[in-house]
């Protein structure tokens, strides 16, 4: 019995040096989750410029379909890496790195312009504390009964610092959302345990610059600011990388 407890004791003890070597090991692996109302390719700048540089990028097509979907999209993707990995999500994407970033691969979380719920907290949840934003005033159910943000609005509010007709072929481009993914509850919160960096994009019109800084506030969170739009990814591609480069170190 006492050889097999001194097995157990030991085993345990090289899982957690392991652990600790994987958090102090640079990544060279990143995985970006797109939000609500984009797809993929919102992440396309940031992505070359840290291909350029040498990291594994990884642009996680979730379905925006349910919670559970896009969580395991995320899963899969994680699931591919080899060695330690930076988890970025954007928006609604910041709800799924929440549930998704407690795989022993991430290294860190990096929220842009994101949602970062606890335990219990639907998306509903945290925005009925105040009056809605002009931008969550302009979502609106299309043909099919998914959620979409107005086409016609998107330019001003959603990306109002890019050019006219990128932020139009942006629009043009989203996904629908599921309707109940603003009432799904996050079942993990993987901030508790991973160290979070934020950016806070400071002239946003759909989450609000203040309840950005409160998440990150929430989750301890080493903080940026830029002076973009809830399409900061896009308009200021090069500093989000540069946050998402210290994460990986």
């Amino acid at each position: 019995m006492k050889s097999i407890l001194s097995a157990v004791v030991f085993s345990a003890a090289a899982v957690g040096a392991g652990g600790a070597a994987l958090a102090r090991e640079p990544a060279k692996n990143i995985v970006l989750v797109h939000g609500a109302f984009a797809d993929a390719s919102s992440w396309d700048k940031v992505a070359g410029i840290l291909s350029a540089k040498g990291y594994h990028v990884t642009q996680v097509a979730n379905p925006l379909t349910s919670l559970a979907d896009d969580v395991a999209a995320t899963r899969a993707a994680l699931d591919a890496q080899d060695g330690p990995t930076v988890l970025v999500g954007h928006s609604w994407g910041g709800v799924v790195i929440g549930e998704a970033g407690a795989d022993e691969k991430v290294k860190a979380l990096v929220y842009v312009s994101a949602f970062a719920p606890d335990k219990g907290e639907t998306l509903n949840k945290l925005l009925s504390g105040g009056e809605p934003s002009e931008g969550v005033k302009a979502i609106r159910p299309n043909a099919e009964g998914g959620l979409i943000f107005d086409p016609a609005q998107y330019p001003a509010l959603f990306a109002g610092d890019l050019p006219a007709a990128e932020a139009a072929a942006n629009a043009g481009t989203q996904l629908p959302s599921n309707p109940a993914n603003f009432d799904a509850v996050a079942e993990v919160a993987a901030w508790h345990d991973k160290p979070s960096f934020y950016v806070v994009t400071t002239e946003d019109l759909v989450l609000p610059p203040d309840a950005q800084r409160f998440f990150a506030g929430r989750i301890g969170a080493t903080v940026t600011e830029i002076e973009a739009s809830h399409s900061g990814l896009i308009s200021k591609a090069e500093d989000v990388a540069k946050v998402i480069e210290a994460a990986a170190q």
